[in-house]
């Protein structure tokens, strides 16, 4: 089946969010014998290559536009889509466009109309009041494509349900990819003290990272050598030099599997979660989590993770969470639990999920 991936931005440009979920769909794909292609964005000089296997086409971006949008407040990645659509009619026919942004998403129907091949929405995060009215015209492109493309999937029921609230539309839930063969635990790796991961981004405030650095302070009451480490990303955190903090490349995958192997814990407070891929994988790694996603963290039952409410503020409350996920991590059989949870988010799941959809929706390839 030819499929044609459509997304904003992709690497080395972005490696977080739904860059990471384009990959590994696409190697996914790409494994099971298909054929994805990827249509993308630079704001350098357009190009096609192939990546690991992946054709990935960049079409321009003007800066200066992109600028004058955003200063104006009206919703990001709107620039390059005239030439994402223009990019769709060069190529070859495709059997099914999977857009996973909704300004990429108006390509996409716009190119259904032209040829009527069907068209995939996927939402990367839920799309709750705040989040659709905080820049302009970003509901209208969201509405436009959940009523225009033939089905929507959204990234966990949570979103799902935001879905249904605020949108009055049922989609299709599909949890993003984790590779569980390269997400694998390592007895040997686990450091010395107790060590908590974030992989979040510190300059998105919903990630709530500076709690999690006040959550800290309580964890070394009873931990005195424990260890938070950051993301160091592209701009330094203003938590360089508080005791225990320290920074790490975290955008490179195999970094960031390393890490989750040493990691006691790993822990993501943000609010407005769609589903916390980077939970997931740390399960995979079979390290236990701290997040508000419960549909990766689980309940008690599981014994893989602390669940932290998604509006909760208190840095103790957040530091009560880490400490019993730490003694959790020290239970001989934790591992192997979140490792086993983990395979229901596996990438051979989430590709075979697509395929019955591109059926469903028409894909005849």
């Amino acid at each position: 089946m030819d499929v044609t991936l459509l997304n904003p931005v992709y690497w080395p440009e972005v490696r977080r969010g739904s860059e990471r979920v384009v990959r590994e769909l696409a190697d996914g794909l790409f494994a099971a014998g298909h054929r994805p292609r990827l249509i993308t964005s630079t704001r350098a000089r357009p190009s096609t290559t192939v990546e690991d296997g992946l054709t990935v086409e960049r079409v321009w971006r003007p800066d200066v536009v992109e600028h004058r949008l955003r200063r104006r407040l009206y919703e990001e990645h709107l620039a390059h889509v005239p030439f994402s659509y223009l990019a769709l009619r060069r190529g070859a026919r495709p059997d099914v466009v999977q857009a996973l942004y909704a300004t990429d998403a108006a390509a996409a129907l716009r190119y259904r109309r032209a040829t009527g091949v069907p068209v995939i929405f996927s939402y990367m995060g839920v799309p709750h009041r705040i989040s659709l009215a905080n820049r302009r015209r970003r509901k209208e492109l969201v509405v436009a494509a959940c009523e225009g493309a033939d089905a929507v999937v959204a990234l966990s029921e949570l979103a799902a349900e935001h879905f249904r609230t605020w949108l009055g539309v049922d989609p299709h839930v599909i949890a993003p990819p984790v590779d569980v063969e390269f997400f694998t635990p390592a007895a040997d790796a686990r450091a010395a003290v107790p060590t908590i991961l974030c992989a979040a981004d510190h300059t998105q405030p919903r990630k709530r990272v500076g709690l999690l650095v006040d959550a800290l302070a309580h964890v070394r009451r009873e931990h005195p050598e424990a260890r938070l480490v950051l993301s160091r990303g592209a701009t330094p955190s203003p938590w360089a030099g508080v005791p225990g903090v320290v920074e790490a490349d975290l955008d490179d995958r195999a970094a960031l599997r390393d890490h989750n192997r040493a990691a006691w814990v790993h822990a993501l407070p943000s609010v407005g979660e769609a589903f916390g891929l980077v939970l997931a994988e740390a399960l995979a790694c079979g390290t236990p989590v701290v997040g508000a996603q419960a549909e990766v963290v689980g309940g008690p039952q599981d014994g893989c993770g602390v669940a932290f409410a998604a509006g909760a503020e208190d840095a103790e409350e957040l530091g009560a969470a880490l400490l019993a996920a730490l003694a959790l991590a020290q239970d001989p059989g934790t591992a192997a639990r979140c490792a086993a949870r983990a395979q229901r988010f596996s990438r051979a799941a989430c590709v075979a999920a697509h395929l019955d959809l591109y059926r469903a929706v028409g894909a005849t390839g």
